[in-house]
């Protein structure tokens, strides 16, 4: 079974950074695509931002463009969300998610079908 686990959520104020971790179980990190996606309450899911296999290609939702960065690292089975500038409207629940094998169609990084496997999510929180 593979288990995605979030963590580095917590309360910020406007303007602030956090950087959220997600760490994957298996041997065949390498072979995931990876996303991040959010969910603010009475909202549906959202994109956030994705990457290839190799972390080479990135790609990001509008609101996140600029502010955001998606990385990985194979050697640790981990993926990261750097957030900075962050917004009110940057509040959610965050949560991993992993894609057997590549994506060939980039609009499909951006949705949640795409992906097999999901974390727990964890909670961010932008006060203003």
């Amino acid at each position: 079974q593979v288990q995605l686990v979030e963590s580095g959520g917590g309360l910020v104020q406007a303007g602030g950074s956090l950087r959220l971790s997600c760490v994957v179980s298996g041997r065949t990190f390498s072979s995931y695509t990876m996303g991040w996606f959010r969910q603010a309450p009475g909202k549906e899911r959202e994109f956030v931002a994705a990457i290839n296999l190799s972390g080479v290609s990135t790609y990001y939702a509008d609101s996140a463009k600029g502010r955001f960065t998606i990385s990985r690292d194979n050697a640790k089975n981990t993926v990261y969300l750097q957030m900075n500038s962050l917004k009110p409207e940057d509040t959610a629940v965050y949560y991993c998610a992993a894609r057997r094998g590549i994506v060939v169609r980039t609009s499909q990084y951006r949705e949640s079908p795409t992906y097999d496997y999901w974390g727990q999510g964890t909670q961010v929180t932008v006060s203003s």
